[in-house]
């Protein structure tokens, strides 16, 4: 099966995943085809190209990562989200830079319409907040804000 098919297969609910564990067989190597994915009409096939991202992320896929932040899907924001913040998924390393995910994040955190994607946010933010303190005033504010019980008590 061509790599472009595996894309393709990865919007059939019932081969997404399989096709996402061929995907990842292909490692690196198909790094540009899940990069060129990214926009694809189909939200499952964005997700998996995010959650690709999260094992094989790159530092020219960062800017990628951060731009699927704004996707429609709130499974692909938060599957980008993870993606920024999880070291123990990366097979490299490639540390996103704190400067331009902590302000995306925050802005997820305290505007987001879905609970799911702003419980990611708390990830992302309390990774910094021994650095930087909006990040504590942001995890702040939504134990004290959030719409959400269990985005409140994760903020704690």
């Amino acid at each position: 099966m061509s790599d472009a098919a595996i894309i393709e297969e990865l919007a059939v609910p019932h081969r997404e995943r399989q096709a996402f564990q061929r995907l990842l067989g292909g490692g690196a190597r198909v790094l540009p085809l899940v990069l060129a994915n990214l926009d694809h009409a189909n939200a499952r096939v964005r997700y998996y190209c995010a959650r690709f991202l999260d094992m094989f992320v790159e530092p020219e896929s960062l800017g990628e990562l951060l731009r699927m932040l704004d996707d429609p899907d709130a499974d692909v924001r938060a599957a980008s989200l993870h993606a920024l913040a999880c070291d123990r998924c990366k097979q490299g390393v490639c540390r996103p830079d704190e400067r331009l995910v902590l302000p995306a994040a925050i802005a997820l955190l305290h505007a987001d319409p879905d609970a799911h994607v702003r419980a990611h946010a708390i990830g992302v933010v309390g990774l910094s907040v021994h650095t930087r303190p909006e990040a504590v005033e942001a995890l702040q504010r939504t134990h004290r804000e959030d719409p959400s019980p269990a985005v409140r008590k994760k903020a704690t």
